[in-house]
């Protein structure tokens, strides 16, 4: 299994530390909020990972940390703490902000069918590990303190920039007034923030009331649950040059060695080939999709098409023809699952696990199925698409059940007459089979009820005549 590392900016064989345990940590949500499909790309990249990490017989140990402390609205340690700022906006207490938000979180990445990982350590459980961590890296003379915190010494550490390829002659060069004139470089991070006495989530330190720093909690947590050392860390590109440069600077700093093995990272989603943010209106969740009439697992589905190391570029045009051809795959493999077993489909087998294991090649893999799936009907192709959905997490054993979901989300709002929706699935199958004349018959029926049948790309809509 071949794997990109950040890191060394190549494909590398993945040698785990224990193949009985490989320790994998990835940058979870700051709970402020709800997730944007961007967000959630990343954690579909995260859990194709694991998927194709268990398929090739590896155990795992997955840790995704819970920002619910620290995350300050601009990642350069400026601005008010996300938490903090959501509670008074929303007036509630931050607990209830964050209860609030990691059951929607959760929630959202059930039903795109990702794998919750094994362990969720909220930031607000692991204070006390992220006081010991600064008080260590403070004892090292990598820590120091300023008015309003305990701030990293870049200087100190000669290897910053390695993640990311920055250039801190550049970045001192081209840096904006720095603020805070006691800091020793305009990139050194805090580490651990004073707290003005207002200020709601505030813990005892030796250097008095306070909080953590964003990239402190990262780097105590994935110690506290994986050691010293462990195999992969993953997020999206944005975190390389500020977080993740951060928490390999503070762990090397502390421990003496790196931390992290392989470095992994998920590209942009881009939407209507801009920028994706909030102040354009385009930050669209997962309810928003369903809301559109768009199956959740649909777009896990558009997800795979592009190479997670590769910009995808999100429209509603695109979700279109995706959910139509996984309607299609699910369709498909209904096909076979109905059949007797005939021809051997280890070619096939075989095909699939090289392009997984090159770098994580789903829409590789994607082909591969489309082209299996277009053999005769034969249950031995059904029981290859079940073994490739170990992977593609699309739920293709349940796919009866997929399709009626995704033709229910085309009803109309509060339909429940059962009925009505077994003439429109039998409609549809007549369709299929080109019977027109029993699906113009069925199609007068819905109409006695009070309904017109209009047919999209996504499959028919009932309208109340």
């Amino acid at each position: 299994m071949k794997i990109y590392n950040t890191l060394t900016r190549k494909k590398e064989e993945f040698i785990p530390l224990d193949p009985s345990n490989v320790r994998m940590y990835s940058c979870g949500p700051t709970v402020y909020g709800y997730a944007h499909i961007g967000n959630m790309r990343t954690y579909l990249f995260m859990d194709a990972l694991t998927r194709t990490l268990r398929a090739n017989g590896y155990r795992l140990t997955t840790v995704m940390n819970i920002t619910d402390v620290g995350h300050l609205t601009d990642d350069g340690d400026a601005g008010e703490d996300k938490m903090q700022k959501a509670a008074a906006r929303q007036k509630k207490t931050p607990w209830e902000i964050a209860a609030f938000y990691s059951d929607a979180f959760f929630r959202d990445i059930a039903e795109l069918n990702i794998v919750r990982p094994d362990i969720t350590p909220r930031a607000t459980e692991h204070i006390p590990d992220m006081l010991a961590f600064v008080e260590g890296l403070v004892e090292k003379g990598f820590g120091y303190e300023t008015g309003d915190g305990i701030y990293f010494d870049i200087g100190r550490f000669p290897g910053y920039g390695k993640l990311s390829g920055l250039n801190l002659d550049d970045q001192l060069a081209g840096a904006r007034v720095e603020v805070n004139t006691e800091k020793r470089h305009p990139a050194d991070f805090a580490l651990w923030k004073k707290a003005p006495k207002e200020h709601i989530m505030q813990w005892p330190s030796p250097w008095g009331m306070g909080y953590p720093g964003w990239h402190i909690e990262c780097s105590a947590m994935s110690r506290r649950y994986l050691g010293d050392l462990f195999d992969i860390h993953t997020g999206g590109v944005d975190h390389i040059p500020v977080h993740h440069e951060n928490e390999i600077a503070q762990s090397e700093a502390l421990l003496g060695h790196p931390a992290v093995r392989y470095w992994m990272h998920a590209e942009f989603m881009m939407v209507n080939n801009g920028k994706m943010s909030k102040s354009l209106g385009n930050t669209y969740t997962v309810q928003d999709l369903k809301e559109r009439g768009y199956h959740p697992l649909a777009f896990r589905y558009f997800c795979q098409n592009a190479h997670y190391r590769n910009k995808i570029n999100f429209t509603f045009e695109a979700m279109d023809a995706a959910q139509t051809a996984y309607l299609r795959v699910l369709e498909s493999v209904a096909r076979h699952k109905a059949a007797p077993a005939a021809a051997d489909q280890s070619a096939y087998i075989g095909a699939f696990i090289e392009a997984v294991n090159d770098d994580l090649n789903l829409p590789k893999a994607l082909g591969i199925l489309h082209s299996m799936l277009k053999q005769p009907a034969d249950r031995n192709v059904y029981n290859a698409a079940c073994h490739f959905d170990e992977i593609f997490g699309l739920r293709l054993a349940d796919c009866e059940t997929i399709i009626k979901e995704i033709r229910s989300l085309h009803a109309p709002q509060g339909e429940t007459d059962p009925e009505l929706a077994e003439l429109l699935e039998k409609r549809t199958a007549a369709r299929r089979e080109k019977n027109w004349a029993e699906a113009d018959r069925i199609r007068d029926l819905i109409t006695q009820r009070g309904y017109a049948v209009r047919d999209t790309a996504n499959g028919p809509v009932l309208e109340k005549i």
